[in-house]
């Protein structure tokens, strides 16, 4: 169809006011959701030394065929050919635009890198509670560190996330396991390369799937019924010490089990080991963690990541150790609601300045000309309706506080001041009244 054509035709039907499937609308009362919590999520990670960073949200395809998890490349990107005939993707996720940057400046970087990010991310995938094909994501990466300091260092960083928001320890919990671990593990039942490869990525969709169907998958796999059955006993381990000898012996099981003791002498007794664990993507090299609700109600992962020491040479340049997680702003926020965390949020607007006649439209401006000069946030009425309907609409608005503003109140600079949350109205010169305002704020 012709764009002219294409053009009367939606004139012709009216255009859909519903946002495109799988994104939102953010009206003002979600965005300020959205910016508080945000802020809590900035807060915590600039406290460990985080520093903001960001990267287009277009990204060349190749960049995302290095190496990552391929049911993400092939079926759930938006890639299209642009006018230029070159490839390109909207972000699926950030790491991969990170690990390029990092590439890019390794020599001129002060190391250990720390960066956070909160894109905007796209993903073409079926939608469910918590998963929407547009969302934002925080994304904390460090570079340059090999010690597991590393590792407890992000744990802290995920138990301080949930604490910033009061959630009680009983409410989420932090599993580990080793990619390493796991290859050894299937090593030990014969299993190596593209064999161990899909088993890994089956035991990834472990929770999804029956037993019934979790082993005819395996058996498809291993080819032999004796394999899957060592498989899925080695499955059932619930800590580190119940591995076999030539399994727990090795560096990465000792590892886990320091973390989770370490985490544990720092008052985070919520980690645990879950030998299931695999996080979806092939760039994971060694730990790997995700932080779960225990609601029943949301059972899921609210955040995930690990160890991806290889990235950043698969850029073409020299390797550099990275570990790094994510939180989507989707499950996190059901996280929050599921756990009735989420307070009473204001919008930005603090004072809605309502004029009694024309001819205080001038005062008013001054008054709220003052009160901005000092901080305030403040919205006036210039509509010239009844004052009754200005109160009515901004009572509509969410507004804490209305001041009327007539022309005898200009005169004795005294205004009187409502709080629309408790229903006190009094008279107040502009300087208290921004003393109030300020009050509420804490």
């Amino acid at each position: 169809m012709k764009k002219s054509a294409r053009i009367e035709s939606i004139m012709a039907n009216n255009v859909s006011l519903q946002p495109y499937k799988g994104a939102r609308d953010f009206y003002p009362e979600d965005k300020a959701l959205q910016k508080w919590m945000f802020g809590k999520w900035r807060r915590v990670v600039e406290l460990y030394g985080f520093v903001e960073m960001d990267a287009p949200i277009l990204e060349p395809t190749d960049l995302y065929l290095i190496k990552g998890n391929q049911e993400i490349i092939e079926e759930q990107t938006y890639t299209f050919t642009d006018r230029g005939d070159r490839s390109v993707t909207i972000r699926a996720e950030m790491t991969p635009s990170a690990s390029r940057m990092v590439a890019g400046k390794r020599q001129e970087l002060a190391y250990p890198v720390r960066w956070y990010s909160i894109p905007n991310l796209w993903r073409y995938e079926r939608m469910q509670k918590g998963r929407l094909r547009e969302f934002w994501q925080l994304n904390v990466e460090m570079y340059g560190i090999e010690s597991a300091a590393a590792e407890l260092e992000m744990i802290q960083i995920v138990d301080d996330l949930f604490q910033a928001f009061k959630a009680k320890r009983t409410s989420y919990v932090i599993k580990l396991n080793s990619r390493v671990l796991v290859n050894e593990m299937l090593k030990s039942v014969g299993l190596t390369g593209e064999s161990a490869l899909a088993v890994i990525r089956l035991i990834d969709r472990i929770k999804k799937l029956s037993a019934a169907d979790f082993a005819a998958q395996l058996d498809a796999i291993t080819q032999s019924k004796e394999t899957s059955k060592s498989i899925v006993k080695l499955l059932t381990v619930r800590e580190v010490s119940e591995l076999p000898d030539a399994l727990k012996s090795i560096e990465s099981a000792i590892k886990l089990d320091k973390l989770i003791s370490l985490s544990h002498s720092l008052g985070i007794r919520n980690v645990e080991f879950d030998i299931t664990l695999m996080r979806g993507f092939d760039y994971y090299t060694d730990i790997v963690f995700e932080a779960f609700d225990t609601d029943p109600e949301n059972s899921r992962a609210v955040l995930g990541g690990g160890r991806y020491d290889g990235l950043v040479g698969q850029m073409g340049v020299e390797p550099i150790p990275t570990i790094g997680f994510a939180a989507g702003d989707v499950v996190f926020a059901d996280f929050l609601r599921t756990h009735q965390l989420i307070p009473e949020i204001q919008l930005s607007v603090e004072v809605n300045v309502l004029i009694r006649e024309e001819e205080a439209a001038a005062a008013a401006q001054k008054a709220a000309s003052e009160l901005r000069e000092i901080g305030v946030n403040v919205a006036v009425d210039y509509s010239g309706r009844k004052i009754d309907k200005q109160l009515k609409a901004a009572v509509k608005s969410g507004v804490r506080y209305v001041l009327f503003v007539g022309s005898e109140e200009a005169v004795v600079e005294l205004y009187t001041l409502k709080d629309l949350k408790t229903g006190k109205e009094e008279k107040h010169s502009l300087a208290r009244i921004v003393s109030i305002v300020k009050d509420s704020r804490k």
